[in-house]
């Protein structure tokens, strides 16, 4: 039985495949700069057996793995392989040996568990029909993400998949289980960056200034009259500021202050209005108290839509793969993923492995310097993810 021999290669390779994440944790690169993952992750799809790889977006591949009669279906899989600018606070064998760079998202689970998925389904190709598309990218943390490049060099045509399966790490559910979302999942992101500008000067004498602290003060209050009061209160939207910058002094006002936040959404239309709403409370708060106002909406990623009928069927083939108990229903999460864009272009399902062991003490949460995950859960990151394409190549 195709299943059975899916899930003893993953116990077969669960140590290959933590040694290739702890390789990939040990040697992290920020995102578009992931030359040597990019070379390592070719060797290994080389050392399976797997040589149909084409390059894309710079650092990212696609490859191919063909089963018997390869044109019939074409299902995706995608793996991330980026780091973040944070400095492992981990004391472990495998600590980041690039100072200031850390996987503390994950993607080097992913790179790995997709590596093992490829060596398994490589192994059982003449046991399935159609075809297998590896997607390796580059860039998920930094805008416009590195999805958009894959989809530009055309990581989605020749041959166009029929969907695309993506896995994401999730600290917070136990190693072990695994967690589905039908329907929209994920926020869109969207960066601000505003600059407010008065006349600084002593501040013994503010009737002589026009004080740009207080008119920033007025402004990130006023904004968020955008959520609580212009947002339909069924649509979530968050909108936080995170870096406010005013250098000034006890006695001095500056001449401008900075601003930096996000705004995240799950309804693109409401998204295009809640920018003009926050353009207009902006610009006429500010110009109203003598001020001048720059005002720049990066838009960001999209959010993030599971299709309803390829994600039912994914999460009937976990619950057939790992037990009814270990798959999960997941709520809506604000956070984005530049997985959102192949969502967009063709049926997705993003899912969640679980990696959390409070026994080993393995609970910190992502983009966090302490982050690590249970490499049990690994044999489920590989094994998973092979057992869903077939499952999925085997559906009319």
């Amino acid at each position: 039985m195709l299943k059975e021999k899916i899930k003893s290669l993953a116990q077969s390779y669960k140590e290959e495949v933590i040694s290739n994440r702890r390789h990939l944790h040990a040697n992290p690169e920020l995102s578009y700069k992931e030359f040597q993952t990019a070379q390592f992750v070719k060797e290994k799809l080389q050392e399976i057996g797997i040589n149909q790889i084409e390059s894309k977006a710079d650092t990212g591949w696609t490859a191919l793995i063909e089963g018997e009669n390869p044109t019939k279906k074409v299902i995706a899989l995608r793996a991330d392989m980026d780091a973040l600018p944070i400095v492992e606070a981990n004391e472990v064998p495998y600590k980041s040996q690039n100072p200031g760079v850390m996987h503390a998202c994950g993607h080097d689970a992913h790179t790995a568990s997709l590596l093992g998925a490829a060596k398994i389904l490589y192994e059982v190709r003449d046991q399935f029909e159609g075809t297998i598309k590896l997607l390796f990218q580059p860039g998920e943390e930094v805008a416009p993400g590195g999805a958009s490049f894959m989809i530009r060099d055309g990581a989605l045509q020749n041959p166009k998949p029929s969907g695309i399966i993506g896995q994401h790490v999730m600290p917070f559910i136990p190693a072990g289980k695994v967690g589905f979302r039908q329907g929209i999942y994920m926020a869109s992101a969207d960066e601000l960056y505003l600059t407010v500008k008065g006349k600084g000067g002593h501040g013994a004498m503010p009737e002589t200034l026009i004080d740009p602290v207080l008119i920033a003060s007025h402004l990130i209050v006023a904004l968020q009259q955008v959520v609580s009061r212009a947002a339909n209160p069924k649509i979530p939207s968050v909108l936080s500021f995170g870096r406010v910058e005013a250098l000034g002094a006890t006695n001095v006002i500056p001449n401008e202050v900075k601003i930096q936040g996000t705004f995240r959404t799950l309804n693109e239309e409401w998204r295009a209005a809640a920018h003009q709403k926050m353009l207009q409370i902006a610009h006429g708060l500010v110009e109203g108290m003598g001020g001048k106002l720059d005002f720049e909406i990066r838009k960001g990623y999209p959010f993030l839509q599971n299709d309803p009928e390829l994600t039912a069927r994914a999460t009937d083939a976990a619950k057939e793969y790992l037990g009814e108990e270990n798959v999960l229903d997941l709520d809506i999460w604000m956070a984005a993923e530049d997985f959102a864009y192949y969502s967009q272009e063709i049926n997705g399902c993003f899912y969640r492995l679980g990696t959390r062991n409070e026994a080993k003490g393995i609970v910190s949460g992502v983009h966090t310097p302490t982050f690590d995950i249970d490499e049990d859960a690994l044999e489920i990151g590989a094994g998973l993810m092979a057992w869903l394409a077939v499952s999925e190549l085997q559906q009319a």
